[in-house]
């Protein structure tokens, strides 16, 4: 399986959260892994804000932040080029959508080209449902949003 990491899974394990174990399970599960550096930009902010507003301590940020680098040092981590920025320009097919949304969901169409069997592992309503139009499986596949 090739999934595409979106932030809200990646963020939803290296915070312990019950459906991050789901999250590790598909992630360890994966032949391939592909995020955008956006994922890696935004779980970097996320360790930051949780460590700011006391949901993490110094040594659980230190260990998450350790956790994403050493998962992400093997994942093909996609710039935002001007193809994806260009795709992200446009509509979608569940408006509104956030700006950042768009450049991941641009950035997993960017991957599809090259690999059909994509599926975006995220636990964004928004992204699952925009996803799904655009005829890319979300996982977990039974996730409630």
């Amino acid at each position: 399986m090739t999934l595409y990491a979106e932030t809200s899974a990646v963020l939803s394990w290296l915070f312990g959260e019950p459906s991050g174990e789901e999250a590790l399970r598909l992630l360890d599960s994966a032949t391939a892994i592909f995020a955008s550096e956006l994922t890696i930009l935004e779980c970097e902010r996320g360790i930051h804000q949780a460590k700011a507003a006391g949901r993490l301590n110094a040594r659980r940020s230190e260990a998450a932040r350790a956790r994403l680098e050493a998962a992400t040092a093997s994942w093909s981590v996609f710039r935002i080029s001007a193809v994806i920025v260009d795709r992200a320009r446009q509509p979608f097919p569940r408006e509104p959508l956030r700006t950042l949304d768009a450049l991941h969901l641009a950035t997993a169409l960017r991957v599809r080209e090259f690999r059909t069997e994509l599926r975006v592992l995220t636990f964004d309503r928004r992204i699952r449902s925009n996803a799904a139009a655009l005829g890319l499986e979300a996982a977990p596949a039974e996730w409630e949003t």
